[in-house]
């Protein structure tokens, strides 16, 4: 512990303040790493043990790059068999996406000093066309396959929001939607589910997207939450024979383009006192009352709320504990705002394989982060939303 803590201490002397982030990455990986091999070894390096298992047989290096810069590691190797960090897995997958992006550009032609910045702009220190080459094929795999696994149990929440990208087609610049789903299993866990691309949103794109989902596996969804898509809203209707929450923050969104501007924060407020009933009946008596009051200043926005009561009220007909995180598409907004940031820097991807290889994996990889949280609802909440109820067996006496 003594060594350890002269090294850390010997590291905030000397890093400055470019590299401490960097370097203070460098050095908490490699003692990770260091423990863990110790544990898998059943000794530490150079302990004489009756419980060793294996031993160590140096070291091979390897550049890790991360949003902090370029990390050198020195990864310990085993005399039997091979050892590769666990931790680096889920950020390997996006990052190498990120090269595999850079491959495209090579293929449409695009200058090699263009490329450069590319590289530049993603935050990495330079990658070979026959390295990017090289890892194509393996993020290509593994992004489809996890796109495309089976999808197992009840999943009664289903959140789907989409992203707007740009893409060449046919020697044209077009726009096409990145179309995310997340699911909640009545295990309290969330997962992405799928992702699919395309230039429309009317019907048959929606329907084909969710019988995908349902072909793999999906059931049990009782509640699909999203903004306001007319295609997406039949195809629920369709597909799934599930309830459609239309997103309250695009809802409100919508609703106050009706009111002049000095006037919306006043609108906003009088809104807000709907959702925040202790009951859905309550609501929905608040929702009429506050209607009724800016029908005669505001016809267009009276109609609007006519029109949209039981869309944007339907979530209040779940568990009242589960009503902050199913009134709106905001869980995936923190999702949606890191896939913009780096499609960003691409700007206009040479093909959809390309948005499908980036964007499958960062959602690959947010899944992984997903998957060592807490439960994003809790099982006591979730026993009456699944269509295989929990059965209670009587003690057995001893």
């Amino acid at each position: 512990m003594t060594s350890t803590s002269m090294q850390l201490s010997e590291l905030l002397e000397k890093a400055g303040a470019d590299d401490i982030v960097r370097d203070m990455i460098a050095f908490v990986t490699q003692r990770l790493m260091e423990l863990d091999v110790d544990n898998r070894c059943g000794a530490s390096h150079g302990e004489r043990s009756d419980t060793r298992t294996n031993s160590r047989n140096g070291y091979r290096d390897r550049d890790w790059e991360t949003r902090a810069g370029t990390v050198p590691l020195r990864i310990p190797k085993l005399r039997t068999g091979s050892y590769f960090p666990p931790f680096l897995e889920p950020r390997r997958t996006a990052e190498k996406a990120l090269a595999a992006v850079v491959q495209e550009a090579y293929v449409q032609g695009i200058s090699t000093r263009s490329v450069d910045d590319l590289v530049q702009a993603m935050g990495m220190s330079g990658i070979s066309k026959s390295q990017v080459s090289r890892l194509c094929a393996e993020i290509d795999e593994r992004v489809q396959t996890f796109l495309n696994r089976p999808i197992e149990g009840d999943w009664p929440y289903l959140w789907i929001d989409a992203t707007y990208l740009k893409v060449r087609e046919a020697g044209r610049i077009v726009s096409v939607a990145a179309i995310i789903a997340v699911g909640a299993n009545t295990d309290g866990r969330r997962e992405v589910l799928g992702m699919h691309v395309g230039a429309s949103e009317a019907e048959p794109f929606w329907t084909e997207f969710l019988r995908n989902l349902t072909r793999r596996g999906l059931r049990g969804v009782k509640l699909v939450v999203s903004d306001s898509h007319e295609g997406l809203k039949k195809a629920v209707r369709k597909v799934m024979h599930a309830t459609w929450q239309r997103c309250r923050v695009h809802f409100m969104r919508n609703v106050l383009v009706h009111a002049p501007a000095g006037q919306r924060r006043m609108v906003s407020a009088l809104i807000g006192t709907i959702f925040a009933q202790e009951t859905e009946a309550a609501a929905r008596g608040q929702w009429r009352a506050v209607a009724d009051q800016l029908r005669e200043r505001f016809p267009k926005l009276a109609k609007l709320m006519d029109e949209a009561e039981d869309d944007v009220l339907a979530h209040m007909g779940f568990p009242r504990e589960h009503w902050t995180k199913l009134h709106s598409t905001n869980p995936l907004e923190r999702l949606n705002g890191e896939i913009k940031r780096r499609t960003d820097v691409v700007g206009i991807f040479p093909n959809e394989a390309a948005i499908y290889r980036l964007v499958g994996a960062m959602l690959l990889e947010q899944n992984d982060e997903w998957s060592l949280q807490r439960r994003y609802l809790t099982l006591e909440t979730l026993a009456d939303l699944g269509d295989n109820p929990t059965i209670s067996l009587p003690t057995v006496a001893s």
